[in-house]
């Protein structure tokens, strides 16, 4: 009763529009006040939380993405993508996921991922004869692979805080986050043959057509490749893929691409703290919070409720996504992340469960948080592009939640599509 009643006291704060970091530390502080009467141990925790190497990727992994948005080169990536795939079935579909696939191994946001696609796509498929809302639909779930597919701010947020491998995460991130294209394409295909069969279709590419697409993009497909790459082989830890990312970014769009100059740079690195500042600002509000919790032995509470009940693995998992989807449908995902995982760390560590496992269960969740009303960002986003009303962007998004849902569950039951690919990383 006593957890349930904090929490219910936290969200309703934070339902008052206060910033979440704000919310986070004056809950926290105020807690910390009156079960222990003193304030002191506030800031060291707050400087022992982000005093940390590894949050040094995330104003990196930022900056590169920054940079590769100011370097146009989603043109191109559509593009080729469309060039493949224009004589199947829902082709313009199919380069859409294809484009949001690669772009969200370069911006790791789902934000950046619809915003910068739908840009270019949702206008190419209404002309073309898509209806509305399956545009935005389906940009607005291809947007959300940029926090599943790596690079990713949430998962290095996750990692840090149960201090897991950053690296592994990610690896752990790929067979998912291709498999959710995969579903998402298969759907387009399907829905455009069976519903959308007025929809004009071009002649295969040539071969001399294909290759000039590709050559023209390969630069954007060498970067995922290469920090992804740098990982798996052990090259790289994930801090040194984010600089070494950030420094190819710089090099292709200023020696390739021709068209970042030293104002651009600025711009990039100045959005890049902007957004870096944010999520700290953040960490540092959950870091009290999460310490009060520790101090009122809540996750101890968690466990003992845990082994009380005798739900098991699966039991538990099933609660806790049912849990996060109903906290995604009005909390931001950082928030989510940085609220709950302290608390069901040690109740995961009792049942052993895997926590690279746990983390992309958790993140598919929270992509799904980004197409579900009332605070689904990647609905507000599609909405500030197209200025459409929400209604045909929700409906239009609507098959995906439950597409999304049916990846979750098949990751829940077969655990080694996430963990399958980490367990191969050589210099793990």
């Amino acid at each position: 009763m006593t957890i349930a009643l904090l929490f219910l006291a936290l969200l309703l704060l934070l339902f008052t529009g206060l910033p979440i970091f704000v919310g986070l530390a004056l809950f926290g502080g105020a807690l910390q006040w009156f079960t222990q009467g003193e304030m002191g141990s506030v800031t060291e925790v707050i400087f022992g939380e982000i005093n940390r190497y590894l949050l040094v990727a995330i104003p990196l992994f930022a900056f590169m993405a920054h940079l590769m948005i100011r370097g146009k080169i989603v043109d191109d990536l559509y593009n080729t993508a469309y060039t493949l795939t224009r004589h199947l079935p829902g082709g313009l579909g199919i380069a859409t996921i294809a484009a949001c696939t690669v772009f969200a191994a370069i911006s790791g946001s789902s934000v950046a991922t619809a915003l910068t696609i739908g840009a270019v796509a949702i206008p190419q498929m209404i002309k073309f004869g898509y209806e509305p809302r399956a545009a935005y639909g389906l940009v607005a779930a291809g947007g959300t692979l940029g926090i599943l597919i790596p690079p990713s701010g949430p998962l290095v947020l996750y990692g840090v805080t149960t201090d897991t491998s950053i690296g592994g995460l990610f690896m752990a991130g790929v067979v998912p986050g291709l498999l959710m294209a995969a579903v998402f394409v298969l759907y387009s295909v399907v829905s455009t043959a069976l519903l959308h069969r007025h929809l004009a279709r071009e002649k295969r590419a040539t071969a001399r057509e294909a290759f000039t697409a590709l050559r023209k993009s390969l630069w954007a497909l060498s970067l995922p490749v290469f920090v992804l790459g740098g990982m798996y082989a052990g090259v790289f830890t994930a801090t040194e893929a984010a600089a070494a990312g950030a420094w190819l970014a710089l090099l292709v769009g200023a020696l390739v691409y021709r068209n970042i100059g030293w104002r651009d740079v600025w711009d990039s690195a100045t959005d890049a703290c902007r957004v870096s500042a944010m999520l700290f600002m953040i960490l540092a509000g959950a870091s009290v919070f999460g310490h009060v919790m520790t101090k009122l032995r809540i996750p101890q509470q968690v466990v003992q409720a845990v082994i009380a009940a005798d739900i098991g693995v699966t039991g538990f998992l099933i609660v806790m996504m049912a849990l996060i989807f109903v906290l995604g449908m009005f909390l931001e995902s950082i928030a989510i992340i940085l609220i709950t995982t302290p608390v069901i760390l040690p109740a995961m560590q009792h049942l052993h469960i895997n926590p690279i496992w746990y983390g992309i269960l958790l993140v598919i969740n929270l992509e799904l948080a980004q197409i579900t009303p009332p605070v689904g960002m990647n609905l507000f986003t599609i909405k500030a592009i197209t200025k459409a009303p929400m209604g045909p962007i929700v409906r239009g998004a609507a098959p995906y939640v439950l597409l999304m849902i049916a990846v979750m569950a098949a990751v829940m039951l077969w655990p080694q599509l996430a963990l399958w690919l980490p367990s191969t990383m050589m210099g793990r």
